[in-house]
């Protein structure tokens, strides 16, 4: 039986035949809850009176409310430090970093199963493994018992090729494709990303990629590990689809000539070339994110800012993705750069994203952000709006004070 990478993924878990549409029980490699969903997945463990399996697979991440800001808040993070104490897990505290960076950088692994309380969790993809986010119940579970059940998907093959232009980078891929499947055109499947142009990325880029599969409803995204992993993890491995593996669909890009893209409020898949955006006034620039807060990502909007000034009337705020990011961007310079423009760098984590803190928008106001969603009130009021772009477009933005074309820097 020919198999896409996923269904290989789980018939080397299960040790048997398994295709896409069979429903399977495997032990997780590696389970993940953050400090929006970690404390909910706790109290459901404690509910089913058990001991944590398997506490060296598990990690807590203290990042979406980081540092906190209310006492609530740091009520939650109290638990999950008790909590991470007394069963010997993993913790990541505050200003370590985003969880998804930090799985990325710590425990991921080609061919693992992953599990994540975060929808996210699909960035993992970039390595080869397969991830999903999970519910905090499901995640209780996982901690009680190791294991979870999943229902293999179907896969949809996406083959990118060519040379992107200057200025114009994986953001502008997957906002593009996003905008061509829709938020609901892959609901639980794989997205299997492939062609040229993913050989040609850097993990970081295919960690973007991957990152946003669940945008357009995808149960993960990934890519056959190559070199480049084995480089990154220190593990090598042969996984990779088979000639004649089945797909539901086949979907092929070429990104020669793709202009940056915009995703215009309130859709993630309300994707415009930015010639039809282009010159409207922004309050905020937000550079990071699960999505775009790896090195990677601050040089590509630092190389832009270098030399400028970020608009008297934009607001230019700048999170890494963890810590060892932002020890290398200070290394590079690129943090001085960013000083240098003008723009606010703060602590390793998720920032307003999720829309608790550190960059809330006012009613009226209007945000260009290198983050994964801009539904209504993600980043504080619901009347106020939020463009996704690339680091490049949001530099560029930055520094015009409207949102602009980075071709033209």
């Amino acid at each position: 039986m020919e198999k896409t990478i996923v269904e290989k993924i789980f018939s080397n878990k299960t040790g048997s035949e398994v295709k896409s549409g069979d429903i399977v029980s495997v032990e997780v490699d590696f389970a993940m809850a953050q400090d929006g969903t970690a404390p909910l997945a706790i109290r459901a463990f404690e509910e089913m009176d058990m001991d944590v399996e398997n506490p060296e697979k598990l990690a807590l991440v203290i990042d979406h409310i980081s540092p906190s800001k209310s006492e609530g808040a740091s009520e939650l993070h109290q638990k999950m430090r008790s909590f991470a104490s007394e069963y010997g897990i993993k913790l990541y505290d505050v200003g370590e970093g985003i969880c998804h960076q930090l799985m990325l950088e710590n425990h991921v692994d080609p061919g693992k199963v992953i599990i994540g309380a975060d929808s996210h969790t699909c960035t993992y993809g970039a390595l080869g493994a397969f991830a999903t986010g999970v519910g905090s119940t499901d995640m209780g579970a996982a901690f009680a018992t190791g294991e979870l059940w999943f229902k293999v998907p179907e896969s949809i093959k996406i083959n990118v090729n060519g040379e992107l232009p200057e200025n114009v980078s994986a953001k502008d891929v997957i906002l593009k494709l996003c905008g061509e499947i829709g938020a609901d055109g892959a609901i639980y499947k794989a997205l299997e990303f492939r062609g040229s142009t993913i050989r040609d990325m850097s993990i970081a880029s295919r960690a973007t990629l991957c990152n946003m599969a669940i945008e357009v409803g995808a149960k993960t995204g990934i890519v056959e590990p190559d070199q480049k992993v084995e480089e990154y993890t220190g593990t090598s491995t042969n996984l990779s689809s088979d000639e004649e593996a089945d797909y539901i669909e086949n979907i092929n890009l070429d990104v020669s000539e793709l202009s940056p893209q915009i995703a215009v409020p309130h859709q993630v898949d309300n994707v415009s070339d930015i010639g039809e955006v282009e010159g409207k006034e922004i309050d905020q620039v937000v550079l990071g994110s699960c999505t775009n807060g790896r090195f990677e990502d601050l040089k590509r909007a630092a190389d832009v800012l270098e030399g400028n000034e970020v608009s008297d009337q934009t607001r230019f705020l700048v999170f890494p993705a963890s810590k060892s990011v932002y020890e290398k961007a200070i290394e590079e310079g690129v943090i001085q750069t960013f000083i240098n423009a003008g723009a606010t760098v703060c602590n390793p984590g998720c920032g307003p994203c999720p829309g608790t803190h550190m960059g809330i928008l006012a009613p009226g106001e209007r945000a260009i952000s290198t983050t994964n969603r801009n539904f209504q009130g993600r980043m504080g009021s619901t009347e106020a709006e939020v463009y996704l772009s690339s680091p490049e477009t949001a530099a560029y933005s930055g520094i015009k004070g409207k949102i602009s074309d980075p071709r033209r820097e």
